[in-house]
C-alpha cells in the first residue's frame, strides 16, 4: 500500500467507496480507471481536469450524500484517469511519446472497449470535459459507440501540481490541451444531451456561454453557479444535486428514496416523448440559471 506514513487523503482514496482499480492498456499506453459499484448499471464516466486525479477533482461531488444516493444508485462510475496523474506516478520517460487530445481521446474509447461497454454517460471537467467531448464527437462520426450525454463543469485556470515530481507528467497533458483544435463546428452536429455548469466567477464563463451557444438547443442547458469560481464539484456540489436530478429523470434515473429497485435498464430514455426530455422540461432554462445557496452570517 505504500508509504505507512501516508495522509489521511492517500488513505481515503484507497477505500473510496470499495473501487477497484484497473490498469487498461490503449493503443497509446496505460491509463489507470477506478470502477466502483455495480457493473450491471449504467456507465458514468469521469475525466479530471489537467494537474488533477479523479479524487482530488470529484471528491466533493461523490462525498457529498444526496450526490452519492444519486450517482452511485443509478451508475456504475468509471474513473479514467489520465497518464502520469495516478496515486504514486513515476514521470513519464522522455522517450516515450507525448499523445494529442486525439490521442486521448482515442483512450478513452479503448477503455469503453476494455469494459465493454455500448452506452455510457460522461462528466468532465474543463480540459477532461474537452476529452470526453472530442470522443463524443468522433463516436458520432463512426457510429461504434453511443454517448447519451456529457456533463460540462468549468473552471478558473489556477490549479494545483499533484507534487513536482510529477510535473513533466502534467505539462504533457498540458501541452496536449494547449494544441487541441476548434470544436465549434463538431458541436453543432453532436446530439447528445448537453448539461453545462460554470461558476458565475469564472474566467471561462463566456466561453461556457459561447458553448451552449453552439450546441443544438433542443439538447443543451447551463447552470450558473452562484458564489463559484473555481472548481463546481468541489465548492458547490450541492448546487450540482436538483439541475442532475432533473437532467437524469429524463432516463428514468432517481434517487434511492424514490425507487426502491436497483436500475438495470440500459440509459435510452424509455417510452418518453422528445418535447418531455427538453431543457425546459428538465426544470432546466435556455438561458442561464442562478443557483441559490444559504450562507450563514
Amino acid at each position: 500500500m505504500g508509504d505507512s506514513s501516508g495522509s489521511v487523503s492517500v488513505d481515503v482514496e484507497r477505500i473510496y467507496f470499495g473501487g477497484k482499480e484497473h490498469p487498461v492498456r490503449t493503443r497509446y499506453g496505460s491509463v489507470a480507471v477506478s470502477v466502483y459499484g455495480d457493473e450491471d448499471k449504467p456507465a458514468l464516466i469521469t475525466y479530471p481536469d489537467v494537474a488533477l486525479n479523479y479524487m482530488s477533482c470529484f471528491q466533493g461531488l461523490f462525498f457529498c450524500p444526496e450526490a452519492a444516493s444519486l450517482l452511485l444508485h443509478n451508475f456504475c462510475i468509471y474513473h479514467i484517469t489520465p497518464q502520469g496523474h495516478e496515486l504514486g506516478a513515476a514521470p513519464i520517460p522522455s522517450n516515450v511519446p507525448e499523445l494529442s487530445v486525439d490521442k486521448l481521446a482515442d483512450q478513452v474509447a479503448d477503455v469503453l472497449d476494455f469494459f465493454g461497454l455500448g452506452s455510457v454517460m460522461c462528466l468532465g471537467v474543463t480540459a477532461g470535459a474537452y476529452v470526453l467531448t472530442l470522443f463524443a464527437v468522433s463516436v458520432y462520426m463512426i457510429s461504434t459507440l453511443e454517448v447519451q450525454c456529457i456533463f460540462v463543469i468549468t473552471k478558473n485556470s489556477h490549479v494545483q501540481l499533484l507534487d513536482q515530481r510529477r510535473g513533466v507528467n502534467v505539462c504533457r497533458f498540458l501541452k496536449a490541451i494547449n494544441e487541441r483544435h476548434d470544436l465549434t463546428e463538431a458541436l453543432r452536429k453532436l446530439q447528445c444531451r448537453t448539461l453545462i455548469f460554470v461558476g458565475e466567477n469564472s474566467q471561462f464563463h463566456a466561453d461556457a456561454v459561447h458553448m451552449t451557444t453552439k450546441l443544438d438547443r433542443r439538447y443543451c442547458a447551463l447552470v450558473e453557479v452562484q458564489a463559484c469560481g473555481s472548481l463546481v464539484t468541489e465548492e458547490q456540489p450541492h448546487a450540482m444535486l436538483i439541475p442532475m436530478e432533473y437532467f437524469l429523470m429524463g432516463y428514468g434515473l432517481y434517487r434511492p428514496s424514490q425507487l426502491d429497485s436497483s436500475p438495470r435498464s440500459t440509459l435510452n430514455p424509455f417510452c418518453i416523448s422528445p418535447e418531455l426530455l427538453s431543457p425546459e422540461s428538465m426544470g432546466v432554462k435556455l438561458k442561464p440559471i442562478k443557483t441559490r445557496i444559504s450562507l450563514n452570517v
